[in-house]
């Protein structure tokens, strides 16, 4: 089951690669240079690759998110809302209290966490109280998020002067490592004569990829080791069965949406603690949570293997946008080619569908198919 897997995902990629490399090829471009820009961009030093991994940290994390709520039976379309508000909550908590480090660290991820699920437990509990598809609310929860971000970015005590950005994070907040040595003379100086392992830590590098490397496997624990997980995936096979069997489904609906609000929450947290250390005026939505739905379905919905999709996907956009400076490529054809190859990348089931259905026929005569023995 596993190899067939692999071999529909394998074709899957090629595909999208092909259809990508078609794009390019229509629009005027080279696809093997195209290709090679994008493979160099993330493989061709450590300092890319360390990039890579640090862009590609949000999306694992709520692709975790998604695929979460996939297994409970929910669509999880609040992803993108709930990163806001994570963010947003981490921001404020990192700049106006005051605790030790590591401490503040930790208080500020918590109340990110907390104030996502509560953010994903209305969408659940409107659900659950009046049958309201999680989706429509969802997505007015997006909006709600956005210009909620926007409103407190504006809040005197709250905003930089002449900018349209919060005031930074105290230092005590932040999950970055080795940040004030890299600005020494000394930091400057070893990474330059170390260029391998300089190169990969100059970026700011911080613990939220093993921070999402911990969530999956937790998430994946607890869906398939723990009576919590049994009763919110069975909810999500069947409600009705569920509920004869005795699980309280309508707070098992709230409880997934509670549960994956706080994961895409942290994502946010961990952006704010580890990279951007503030949070900006919002013209539009950022993709943090959108994109985690693609890296869950690559993944097949599964937590871990959204580690992996996360990787692919944050290497795809990454060594994508090199395009741009190096080629002179639009970047509506980089990003239709991006979306090209995800789009195929996600669907290895369809790939299968069609390999299984010519497998199911042969042909007896010129020009008639009939159903084989199988």
């Amino acid at each position: 089951m596993k190899k067939n897997r692999f071999k529909y995902t394998a074709i899957s990629i090629l595909i999208g690669l092909i259809v990508g490399a078609i794009i390019l090829g229509v629009s005027g471009f080279n696809p093997f240079e195209a290709y090679w820009i994008m493979i160099t961009g993330v493989f061709g030093s450590s300092k890319y690759i360390s990039w890579t991994i640090i862009r590609s940290t949000s999306v694992i994390i709520t692709g975790i998110s998604v695929a979460f709520a996939f297994r409970t039976g929910l669509f999880n379309i609040g992803a993108e809302g709930q990163f806001i508000i994570g963010a947003m909550a981490a921001t404020l908590v990192g700049y106006f209290w005051h605790l030790p480090p590591i401490v503040h660290v930790i208080v500020a991820f918590s109340a990110a966490c907390i104030a996502a699920a509560i953010w994903g437990g209305i969408a659940g509990a409107i659900k659950s109280k009046f049958g309201i598809n999680e989706v429509i609310t969802s997505i007015m929860l997006n909006w709600i998020a956005l210009y909620l971000n926007n409103y407190v970015i504006f809040w005197d005590k709250f905003k930089r002067p002449n900018s349209e950005a919060s005031y930074k994070i105290l230092e005590s907040a932040q999950s970055s490592i080795l940040t004030n040595w890299k600005l020494t003379e000394a930091g400057r100086t070893w990474i330059s004569n170390h260029p391998l392992i300089g190169g990969f830590i100059d970026p700011p590098i911080n613990i939220g990829f093993i921070v999402a490397i911990l969530l999956a496997f937790l998430i994946n624990y607890i869906l398939n080791n723990t009576t919590l997980g049994y009763q919110l995936r069975a909810v999500g096979f069947n409600k009705d069965a569920s509920e004869y069997g005795g699980i309280n489904v309508k707070r098992n609906i709230v409880v997934a949406m509670m549960i994956s609000g706080a994961i895409s929450g942290a994502a946010g947290a961990l952006h704010v603690l580890g990279v951007s250390n503030e949070i900006s005026v919002l013209a539009a939505m950022e993709g943090n949570g959108f994109n985690g739905m693609a890296v869950s379905l690559i993944a097949g919905n599964n937590p871990i293997g959204c580690i992996f999709a996360g990787l692919l996907f944050g290497g795809l956009t990454y060594g994508g946008h090199k395009l741009q400076p190096i080629m002179g490529a639009p970047s509506e054809v980089i990003n239709i080619m991006i979306g090209t190859i995800v789009f195929f990348i996600a669907m290895p089931k369809f790939v299968q569908m069609i390999v299984d259905r010519k497998g199911n026929f042969k042909i007896v005569k010129r020009g008639e198919k009939v159903e084989s023995d199988k």
